[in-house]
């Protein structure tokens, strides 16, 4: 493995993401004294949060797997979730998700096999639990081939693949089980009922492909959401960079909040100072940047072109709580499909111009006070609770829409049509103090305006994806999303840690596969 050469005992990490909290965390772990830069006044970047005029909200990630990601970071530096200011503790979430289908069916999806195979045997019957339970161990076989040795690991170059024995029989496994074929045919061989197979299957949309044309191997994904399980901490995703930030900084690392990186200066092939645009500079021996692809050039960083994944509007904001009560679904994650499918696909990731916003929808709807009752915001017209509307859509390149005149009125449309579907009066009670679009990705430097970066194309996949060691400079290490091992929650912590070993050299250590319960709470029913 290729790593920094020379002295690293000074490093810069620019943001305080999750991925640059965990490298943070890994390089002062290591021995490394870290300055952690982020332009926010919070730390958390797509994970951070919204102020609305009396509470929080969540402003990124909703969906938590692979809470141990987490674990690991922390006693980096000798901390535990349990030990932070104030404690990080995380539930999981019984059932994960709650889905609701056009033909008013609904499934319930849980992580203990059990209860799943009663609930499919309840909805599609004892046919397709059984070919729940089979696929259950297949994916299961992907994501054991996949973890340590694709996603955990860092890559040079492709040959690594077969240059290594343990890579080799990682992707020897994979192609035994099919890995390399498309996710929804795969998928569709184990479940004939079209609505179970989309809960196994949509996920691939985080990979920026449609179900028909992700490879298998991203099976990956709904294994770590239907299998492992779905969580959530008290207080919100955003407590999970809060005990991360509050980690580094116990354990003796900087944190500068407010701190815009406007430069990089080099000497020759070396980064050796980051300017500020109130006009500090650091000096460094090593750096850690987690600037999203869309922005990365202005720091000296080059970048191939790019197919970006598909975007999303995401509206945040409250609802009065008699008025959630009466919807269909009472649940923290409710997916709500619209009747097509294929084409809601072929809508939000066409090609370069051909993009169009979903004609039937698909939705998710988080309310997280169900699960974290402390959430909910008292006001002198009742109890209120925090809630965000998400629906995929094109990216700026696939479809050049005018969001900032569009996203209003799209957003109407939206309300209408959960309105129709027994959403009894989100489209006059959902106050909206947030609304995020394509635009206001853009403008926050993401690449085509969407946060979910790079397409998972083959050719954008493993060792295909952009380096996290790019061969512009010398001790500049990339994390974030945008590189490896890709989108999501935990390959962005995944991310970070592959950063500070690219500087500090130690090898990954060898994963506990046995699920800890250290700070985390199971399970939280609602």
């Amino acid at each position: 493995m290729k790593v920094v050469a020379g002295p690293t005992d000074r490093v810069v990490v620019v943001g305080a993401g999750l991925s640059g909290l965990a490298a943070a965390l890994y390089l002062t772990g290591a021995g490394r004294t870290v300055t952690l830069l982020e332009r926010a006044d919070h730390p958390g970047g797509r994970v951070g949060l919204y102020r609305g005029p009396d509470y929080e909200i969540d402003s990124g990630a909703t969906v938590l797997t692979l809470p141990e990601l987490i674990t690991d970071a922390l006693a980096a530096v000798g901390r535990t979730p349990e030990s932070c200011t104030p404690p990080l503790r995380i539930h999981r979430l019984a059932p994960s998700y709650h889905a609701r289908f056009a033909d008013g069916a609904s499934i319930r999806v849980f992580a203990d096999p059990e209860a799943m195979a009663e609930e499919v045997t309840r909805v599609c019957g004892p046919e397709e639990a059984r070919g729940y339970r089979r696929l259950r161990t297949w994916l299961a076989k992907i994501y054991e081939a996949e973890f340590g040795e694709f996603m955990d690991t860092n890559f040079d170059s492709p040959l690594d693949m077969v240059r290594e024995p343990e890579k080799r029989r990682a992707l020897a496994a994979l192609v035994r089980l099919g890995g390399f074929g498309r996710l929804g045919p795969r998928v569709g061989r184990f479940l004939r009922d079209q609505r179970l197979a989309r809960l196994f299957t949509f996920q691939a949309l985080y990979a920026g492909m449609p179900p028909a044309d992700a490879l298998a191997v991203y099976g990956a994904i709904p294994h770590m959401d239907t299998s492992l399980g779905v969580y959530f901490p008290e207080g919100g995703m955003r407590a999970i960079a809060a005990a991360m930030a509050d980690a580094f900084t116990a354990a003796g690392g900087t944190l500068a909040l407010g701190t815009e990186v406007t430069a990089i200066d080099y000497a020759g092939r070396r980064a050796r100072r980051v300017r500020t645009a109130d006009g500090r500079t650091f000096d460094c021996d090593a750096l850690v940047l987690t600037t999203d692809l869309g922005d990365i050039e202005r720091f000296g960083v080059r970048r191939r072109p790019l197919r970006a994944a598909p975007s999303a509007v995401v509206a945040h904001g409250t609802v009065p709580a008699r008025v959630a009560a009466t919807w269909p679904v009472q649940a923290h994650h409710t997916i709500d499909f619209g009747a097509a499918w294929d084409r809601t696909f072929t809508e939000i990731a066409a090609g370069r111009g051909k993009g169009r916003v979903m004609s039937d929808p698909s939705l998710l709807l988080t309310r997280p006070a169900l699960t974290d009752p402390a959430l909910y915001i008292d006001r002198t017209d009742g109890r209120h609770e925090p809630f965000s509307l998400l629906a995929p859509c094109p990216n700026l390149e696939s479809a050049p829409l005018d969001w900032d005149r569009l996203g209003p009125f799209y957003l109407r449309e939206l309300l209408d049509i959960l309105e129709s579907r027994g959403y009894r009066g989100i489209a006059e009670h959902f106050t909206v103090d947030h609304l995020d679009t394509p635009s206001s990705w853009r403008e926050q430097g993401m690449l085509a305006g969407t946060p979910f970066s790079a397409a998972h194309l083959f050719r954008q996949t493993g060792p295909f994806r952009p380096r996290n060691f790019p061969r512009t400079s010398d001790n500049v290490v990339i994390a974030g999303c945008g590189t490896t091992p890709g989108v999501g929650v935990p390959t962005t912590l995944l991310s970070g840690k592959l950063a500070a070993t690219r500087i500090t050299g130690a090898p990954s250590p060898a994963r506990d596969e046995t699920p800890r319960t250290t700070g985390i709470v199971f399970p939280a029913n609602h």
